[in-house]
């Protein structure tokens, strides 16, 4: 019995020791521009821009095969910073300038068809079939996906509510009086 525990740790051991040296000998450098350009966009790993996740969109945008004005949750800021990180000129008149959005369950004509946290990505909708569903702000990225399949048009994206926690002075515009 004790042999077998020694020569299971020593094997570990040196197996681990093994994976360790291929992965400092092999290891491969990433773009440091996609590194910028991920953290310039919101995280929120949505897919409304057309790719898995943010990841894979700074790895498009680094290779400068789309648009800067792809990512919708990030909206008219984000596209404004990735312009500028990538130099290029950029078409804003499409991109909305909205604020932050969450979706909200109408409960009273809520059916609990159970369609909406099937498609949600980020699982911020609870809810059980042939009941009321909720949504939990701090994991809803906006992305619409679920106010899409709804059949009564029960949820729908709103404006977060200014609170004492949410709120903040927004900056003056340039050349604005103060």
């Amino acid at each position: 019995m004790i042999s077998a525990l020694v020569s299971l740790t020593a094997l570990g051991l040196v197996l681990g020791l093994i994976l360790g040296v291929a992965a400092r000998v092999f290891k491969v450098e990433g773009n440091p521009l996609v590194d910028e350009i991920l953290g310039i966009l919101p995280g929120s790993q949505c897919g409304q821009c057309g790719f898995p996740g943010c990841a894979g969109a700074a790895q498009a945008l680094a290779a400068g095969g789309v648009p800067v004005t792809l990512c919708p949750p990030g909206g008219r800021a984000v596209a404004e910073a990735l312009a500028a990180k990538l130099g290029v000129d950029a078409d804003l008149s499409s991109v909305k300038a909205s604020g932050p959005m969450v979706a909200e369950v109408k409960e009273e004509i809520c059916i609990g068809c159970t369609r909406c946290f099937k498609v949600c990505p980020t699982d911020a909708i609870m809810g059980a079939a042939q009941h009321i569903h909720s949504v939990f702000r701090e994991a809803c990225t906006a992305c619409g996906k679920c106010e899409e399949v709804c059949p009564t048009e029960s949820i729908k994206l709103q404006p977060i509510p200014v609170t004492l926690q949410s709120w903040h002075w927004h900056k003056p515009l340039a050349g604005e009086a103060v």
